[in-house]
Formats: C-alpha cells, sequence, structure tokens
C-alpha cells in the first residue's frame, strides 16, 4: 500500500483506525513528495524529529520521482486540471501508486477518484 500525507494526520490528531490500517499494511510506502509534504508540516525541530522517526519506526518505504512518474503526473495534471483541479503533488502520488502498482490508501478519494490506473482504498474517519 502506498499512504497518502492524510492518512498520517489523522494519526497525529489520534485517531486509531488510521493508525490501524497502517499496522494491518503488509508493505508501507509513500511517494517522496508525501514525505516532503508529511515533514513540511512540521512546527519545529522535535516536531520533524517525532514525524521522521514515525516515518522510521514503521518501516516506510519512501519511493522516488521517476522519469515514467513524472511524465504519467504530467500526463494526470493535462487530463484533469480542469475538470478536478488536479494538483501537482497529487499527480505524482497517483502516478506512484500506478507505477508501482500500490493501492493508494487516502480520505480525499475526491483527489484520486477519475484516476482508472490506480486502485483506491478509502479511510474513512
Amino acid at each position: 500500500m502506498i499512504f497518502d500525507t492524510d492518512v498520517f494526520i489523522w494519526i497525529q490528531h489520534g485517531n486509531v483506525k488510521a493508525a490501524n490500517m497502517v499496522n494491518r499494511a503488509e508493505r508501507r510506502c509513500i511517494s517522496v513528495h508525501t514525505y516532503m509534504e508529511f515533514l513540511h508540516g512540521s512546527q519545529d525541530k522535535q516536531h520533524l524529529r517525532r514525524n521522521q522517526e514515525f516515518l522510521r519506526d514503521l518501516s516506510f518505504e519512501t519511493l522516488p520521482i521517476t522519469e515514467n512518474i513524472a511524465h504519467r503526473a504530467s500526463i494526470y495534471v493535462e487530463q484533469y486540471v480542469l475538470s478536478h483541479s488536479m494538483r501537482a503533488g497529487d499527480a505524482l502520488i497517483a502516478a506512484t501508486a500506478a507505477e508501482y502498482g500500490l493501492t493508494l490508501v487516502t480520505s480525499n478519494a475526491k483527489q484520486f477518484r477519475q484516476i482508472q490506473e490506480i486502485q483506491l482504498k478509502i479511510f474513512r474517519p
């Protein structure tokens, strides 16, 4: 599974369902964009360190943005920017899921539902 940043935010707010979903995953992946988004939310050095430890302690694999992922993401933006307000970050996350054949776990289904190449697992807090 590849996780969207919103799942981590739910965990930080104490959502047990989100934590259980992560704990049950056999393979825990994130795109490098999700990694940067998650760290960007850090408020100070301690919070940054806790966020990094969270990802390390749960053995998250950070998947790089390859040339194929970048190309696929640009196609998603071209196709869906007007109809679904597709943002570059979401396109990169979706393209990473598609390229690696991983199910994308998110509570923001609206941002990804139109992309046929990915399988979604909708998290409902």
